[in-house]
């Protein structure tokens, strides 16, 4: 603030104090023995102010499940620095009141602002989590005092530019042209000069100029974006700018912002009251706290078919990559296990064997003579028999067991936890199922295939000291099988 402009409100003999009993409470508020006791004498001397403490603790702000029947319980309500706060509230808005010359339409707006700023800032304090909720309260009704300030020092200048000026922004940027400074800066000053408590000081002084990391000084400067909502004739942009304000100076949602609109619509009549000033809703605030409910169910709808969207989709590439992981395991001919993921799961197997003392069985399978069915029959019914063939084979064993394409006609046959006795008696009985069942027909005619199988086995009789071991020890036992006519198994070297 210009030195100049200071210096005139330092003689400004007709500028604003504090009443008596404010200046009282002001002095009970510094004291740190001060008792209720004391508090409850100062405030009954003043019988409207009395009248006023029991309706608020009787208003919402402090929702009680008894009503309150006298100062005593009011005072106990409340308790002491809310009573001194609210107290020195009303007094200074009594004070402020009852020096308005007349009933000119700029000083009455700035009063309905100043009522409705203080509302929004106590009801933003608790939507933040703010613990000095009538500090806030008493900072919103202060916050214009300035405006009192300047009508004393020059009302002749001031009282038409106030009455000409729709808005608080043009109300701001007409006061710099004009003076120099703002109402902000000139109600920071009067409040050092009443000695106002510094953190109202300093949230009178920064208003319109919230600096960061203050979310006191913050809720009062969106206390006035939402005070806007009630004093001008576009609700909805100032809606809007309440909202924009309400995320950059305090981080809410617009959901958030409007649920505090909503709360002062209902409280609104009943606070303005207390201070005796008749406050009208605008039609509008309810038709856009509607519109908002509205646009926040679409918008919770569409965020949940959204989700519901990602899911399914989520799903879908989860179920296509185990179904393109699952087809780089596979045959694409056969369908079973193809010879790089038998590897990977034969290495397991031998390991877990070797690790717990179980038997591990493996086969290797060579259909018989299956050039002569290429040769004959040409390559697609050679390409069937090999589909039907591993079919029948899963057929047979059991879930845990694998069964592999090796390479051609070959496949291999793991069978885990199973001892050589049992697992001749399995390549046994699929010999046996296999030459019945006709692995194709041809011509009409039914198309039967042999195998020969090579065993060997990981296990308390025979212990492999590596995996391939026990692949060479199969293959062998399957060119043992080969030289021995073929359609048989054979467990080592050793036909059975």
């Amino acid at each position: 603030m210009r030195a100049e402009l200071e210096a005139k409100l330092s003689c400004c003999r007709d500028l604003p104090s504090p009443p008596g009993v404010a200046l009282r409470i002001l002095a009970l508020a510094r004291d740190p023995d001060v008792v209720m006791a004391t508090a409850a004498d100062t405030i009954g001397l003043d019988p409207a102010l009395t009248a006023r403490m029991l309706r608020i603790a009787n208003s919402p702000l402090y929702a009680s499940r008894r009503r309150v029947e006298n100062l005593s319980q009011a005072l106990t309500l409340l308790g002491l620095n809310a009573t001194l706060t609210l107290a020195l509230g009303f007094s200074l808005a009594s004070g402020m009141r009852s020096r308005q010359h007349g009933d000119e339409h700029g000083e009455e707006r700035v009063w309905r602002r100043s009522i409705i700023t203080a509302l929004a800032s106590r009801l933003l304090g608790e939507q933040t989590g703010q613990r000095r909720l009538e500090e806030l309260m008493l900072a919103g009704l202060l916050q214009d005092i300035g405006v009192l300030g300047l009508l004393q020092l020059d009302r002749k200048g001031y009282a038409p530019l106030l009455a000409a000026c729709s808005d608080n922004a043009t109300l701001l940027l007409r006061e710099r042209e004009h003076f120099g400074c703002d109402h902000a800066e000139v109600g920071h000053w009067m409040a050092r000069h009443w000695n106002l408590p510094p953190l109202l000081q300093e949230a009178i002084g920064t208003s319109e100029s919230p600096q960061p990391g203050s979310p006191f000084e913050a809720c009062v400067a969106v206390s006035g974006h939402l005070a806007d909502l009630w004093l001008l004739e576009d609700t909805e942009a100032a809606r809007l700018r309440a909202i924009e304000a309400g995320h950059r100076l305090l981080g809410l949602s617009p959901e958030t912002v409007d649920g505090v609109i909503e709360k002062m619509s209902g409280m609104l009549p009943e606070v303005a009251t207390l201070f005796e000033v008749r406050i009208t809703q605008p039609r509008r605030i309810a038709a856009l706290l509607q519109e908002a409910r509205e646009l926040l169910v679409l918008r919770n709808l569409r965020e949940i078919q959204d989700a519901a969207r990602a899911r399914k989709d989520a799903d879908e590439f989860e179920h296509r990559a185990q179904r393109l992981a699952e087809e780089a395991r596979r045959d694409p001919l056969t369908g079973v296990y193809n010879r790089s993921q038998l590897e990977s799961v034969l290495e397991k197997e031998f390991e877990t064997s070797s690790r717990h003392g179980w038997p591990l069985s493996i086969a290797f399978v060579d259909l018989d003579d299956f050039k002569k069915i290429n040769d004959g029959w040409g390559h697609l019914v050679g390409d069937q028999v090999l589909r039907s063939f591993a079919s029948t084979l899963q057929k047979h064993l059991r879930s845990s067991d694998i069964v592999a394409r090796y390479g051609g006609e070959e496949f291999l046959i793991v069978l885990p936890g199973t001892d050589e006795r049992s697992a001749l008696g399995v390549m046994r009985r699929i010999l046996s199922e296999v030459g019945q069942e006709p692995m194709t027909r041809v011509d009409g005619r039914a198309l039967h295939v042999t195998f020969s199988a090579g065993l060997a086995t990981h296990g308390a009789l025979e212990q492999f000291t590596h995996v391939d071991q026990l692949l060479q020890a199969a293959d062998e036992a399957l060119y043992g099988a080969k030289r021995e006519g073929r359609n048989r198994v054979v467990a080592g070297l050793v036909e059975n």
